[in-house]
């Protein structure tokens, strides 16, 4: 079985509004970011690819399957919504064990398998513990553990990250990695730096159509030269915003570090500065857009 995602031609609509555009995709095994702001299409994309969504237009396969057979797909995928909640009254290992009895697992499977998943997601403690007395993260990473219950091939996660604090941020991120040495994981976020951590390649979702599609490493060539820093008057930031994007801003007492995009250095002091996928991403909003847009939303 071929362990690739092929999208062709997709089109998605919510009655009359297009959610998404013609969208072309091929997804191979290890960490795939999808990037977007809130509202691009990405949980539409995820619902389609997880056969939550009947597709309006186009193909859609899942390691060979088309969407179209629900059922054979959903046995090869798992997937964490962006607002995932379990039975709260449950305790962690009662809420696996009901879930793999949907999933079809026998008991024997899953008494073997609940305790290396818990393990694997760092909650081998907590196994009796009620799910609502469980942390935001620790939530997260239970929410990883029933999706791979049934060993998919595909795993689906849509906005994981999203209210963690920075410790679990990064102790998610590694989870996600080790598990794509082995599958197709697919990362939805509107969170550049999730993107910058984990994946290699990815595609930017905007308004519905993908504007990009390659490596990290292409997409920072194209805001390669374009990227500045320079310390400035609070005064001067104000005008530095109405002709530039700023990516970031750092208080020096009174001063301002900025860090902004531009075509050419705008005034010498102005220092060139390596992109980031940061920058990037906003160079290529902003050359997809129209810089003024772009300002006006990042800002």
């Amino acid at each position: 079985m071929s362990a690739t995602i092929k999208v062709q031609n997709l089109n998605q609509y919510y009655g009359k509004k297009q959610a998404l555009r013609d969208v072309n995709l091929t997804i191979t095994t290890g960490m795939f970011g999808l990037l977007g702001r809130n509202g691009a299409g990405k949980t539409t994309l995820m619902k389609v690819l997880a056969t939550l969504l009947p597709k309006s237009e186009g193909a859609v396969s899942v390691c060979g399957r088309n969407v179209e057979h629900a059922r054979n797909v959903r046995k090869i995928v798992g997937y964490l919504p962006q607002e995932f909640s379990m039975y709260p009254n449950m305790t962690v290992y009662e809420a696996m064990d009901y879930l793999g009895v949907l999933s079809g697992l026998r008991k024997s499977q899953r008494k073997q398998r609940i305790p290396k998943l818990l393990q694997r997601v760092n909650l081998q403690d907590d196994s009796r513990k009620k799910v609502k007395e469980l942390s935001g993260g620790m939530k997260r990473r239970l929410g990883i553990a029933q999706a791979i219950l049934h060993n998919p091939k595909v795993l689906i996660v849509d906005e994981p990250t999203a209210g963690l604090d920075p410790e679990e941020r990064v102790r998610f991120r590694n989870l996600l990695c080790e598990i794509a040495e082995e599958r197709i994981v697919i990362l939805s976020t509107h969170i550049v730096g999730d993107i910058e951590a984990t994946c290699e390649h990815i595609a930017v979702l905007d308004e519905g159509e993908i504007i990009y599609h390659g490596t990290v490493s292409e997409l920072l060539h194209m805001a390669e030269g374009k990227v500045y820093s320079a310390e400035i008057s609070k005064k001067e930031l104000e005008l530095l915003k109405k002709n530039h994007i700023v990516t970031s801003m750092l208080t020096l007492g009174n001063n301002v570090m900025a860090r902004f995009l531009a075509e050419e250095p705008p005034f010498a002091s102005a220092k060139p500065c390596e992109a980031g996928v940061e920058d990037a991403y906003m160079y290529l909003m902003q050359a997809e857009r129209g810089k003024g847009a772009c300002s006006d939303n990042y800002l």
